[in-house]
């Protein structure tokens, strides 16, 4: 289901997608193969099956995609087990990234490939996320209470894909206060 615009030789453009249903025919199973890649990242097999029931909720046009309502989807579901799976579920993320980053090369990878680089800043109204304080929201263009992250990114003719991704620490979260 490429776009047209995504062969060697012609310019990159953003493509406009009408989707069918039959352009989507068979995406479980490839969702299933995909996330396959990702299973030594996970000692046991339920956390793999965590996995791919996450993102299938987040493929899902649910309209709030918090775990609750993902886990009510899912037959057999439970709100209590996705949440343990997000916060107590140990996942081994060194082998999951390199096998990304090898994705990644394999369908995208390309010698005039680049890399890009940029923050963006997430505005917050409390103080209790990791790394909030008073900071540059480059998204809102002032000083205002806000995350901020730091993402790479790849691109080719072929598409592109995020590759890495940091929160900034402002000194405040780094010191014993």
């Amino acid at each position: 289901m490429l776009p047209a615009c995504r062969t060697a030789g012609e310019g990159f453009a953003l493509p406009t997608f009408e989707v069918r249903p039959s352009d989507v025919e068979g995406f479980l199973e490839e969702l299933w193969e995909f996330q396959s890649a990702f299973h030594d990242g996970f000692a046991r097999r339920e956390p793999r099956a965590h996995f791919f029931d996450y993102m299938v909720g987040q493929c899902s046009t649910l309209a709030r995609k918090s775990i609750e309502p993902m886990a009510l989807q899912v037959e057999g579901g439970t709100i209590r087990g996705r949440q343990r799976f997000i916060s107590d579920i140990a996942w081994d993320e060194d082998p999951m990234v390199w096998n990304y980053h090898q994705l990644v090369a394999d369908d995208l990878g390309d010698p005039a490939g680049v890399l890009m680089f940029d923050e963006t800043g997430f505005g917050k109204k409390g103080q209790e996320s990791v790394g909030v304080a008073r900071q540059y929201c480059g998204t809102r263009g002032k000083v205002e209470q806000c995350q901020v992250g730091g993402y790479a990114g790849y691109a080719s003719r072929q598409g592109s894909a995020l590759v890495d991704k940091r929160l900034f620490l402002p000194a405040e979260w780094c010191s014993d206060a």
